[in-house]
């Protein structure tokens, strides 16, 4: 008898043990293929050639921030600048880009704007150990506020029609956006699945004093992910301003939230340690097409920030299930 009953509670866990990486894996996945399934039935227009590379389109920004929010959060951090990021970095390239530089040198320096205050975030959150959510609430009022100042508060509007193509720009039918975002996934995946710095940020997410103990330079790494959050913000600054035609400094304001939003959609812990990149690309296509499906179906834009907020806190609420 006792042996039946050890038996039936190992398969019993083994069963709940097995359901828990279904869900983890493929539990956002369902859920995007249902809600397009369901948007698909009351907004015929939804599944229109036009509308799905709009939602493509649309959702290339918040995919590339989200990419790197995703890096800072499987560190344990966070990271609130990333809008004010996007809107500096695409003032200062298209300043420089009317002012004479030639447009890939103009757009280079818009990313390394960002990938500098991306790494200012970095050294303040980990040599004097100041909370990255302190840090970053700092960095994004700062940051825009240099966006209004170096522009007087007025959009700069672009001049340049090379700078256009990158933001606002086809090929082979398929918006350019759509392959920057393609390109950003497919190199962070690389990077956290296959590379050495990949494990040390799991791991410094996971234990950062075990890290610590076992050789990996945890401020380096913290460091690193700031910047490449920075960085990857800076480049959605490029895009937002070639799409736009102009560098504006409002531009991207609580951006940040769509893209936390995203990246805990898609599995990854909000204490850090766990998550796939794969899965935020996910949480930033339910988001899409949430938006996109409820603007089709003429819900008022204010009963829409109604059912965002509460996504965000659903997302917030299924990690705490994921790590029950």
């Amino acid at each position: 008898m006792n042996t039946k009953l050890q038996n039936s509670t190992h398969t019993e866990m083994s069963w709940k043990k097995r359901s828990k990486i279904i869900f983890d894996r493929l539990g956002m996945l369902i859920v995007l293929l249902l809600l397009i399934g369901i948007m698909s039935i009351f907004a015929p227009s939804f599944t229109d050639p036009g509308n799905i590379m709009n939602i493509l389109k649309q959702s290339s920004i918040t995919a590339i921030l989200a990419a790197g929010m995703t890096v800072v959060i499987l560190t344990g951090g966070i990271d609130l600048s990333v809008g004010s990021i996007l809107a500096l970095s695409g003032v200062v390239s298209v300043m420089l880009s009317n002012a004479g530089v030639p447009v890939p040198v103009a757009m280079a320096a818009g990313v390394a704007v960002g990938y500098a205050a991306g790494a200012i975030n970095g050294y303040f959150t980990a040599v004097p150990k100041l909370p990255a959510f302190i840090v970053t609430l700092g960095s994004m009022t700062y940051v825009r506020g240099l966006a209004y100042v170096i522009t007087g508060g007025y959009p700069v509007v672009l001049i340049s029609e090379n700078f256009k193509f990158i933001g606002a720009g086809y090929f082979l039918g398929v918006p350019t956006p759509v392959y920057v975002m393609t390109i950003v996934y497919i190199i962070m995946f690389i990077v956290l699945k296959y590379t050495l710095f990949g494990r040390h940020i799991y791991a410094v997410g996971g234990n950062e004093e075990a890290s610590r103990l076992t050789g990996i330079k945890v401020e380096r790494t913290l460091i690193h992910a700031y910047s490449i959050s920075g960085l990857l913000a800076g480049l959605a600054g490029v895009v937002m301003a070639s799409r736009l035609y102009s560098g504006q400094p409002m531009v991207g304001v609580a951006s940040e939230l769509d893209a936390i939003a995203a990246v805990i959609l898609g599995g990854t812990s909000f204490v850090g340690g766990r998550g796939r990149i794969q899965g935020t690309i996910i949480g930033v296509f339910i988001i899409a097409v949430l938006t996109n499906g409820m603007t089709l179906l003429n819900v008022d834009y204010y009963w829409q920030q109604v059912v965002m907020g509460v996504v965000i806190i659903l997302a917030v609420l299924l990690d705490r299930i994921r790590r029950t």
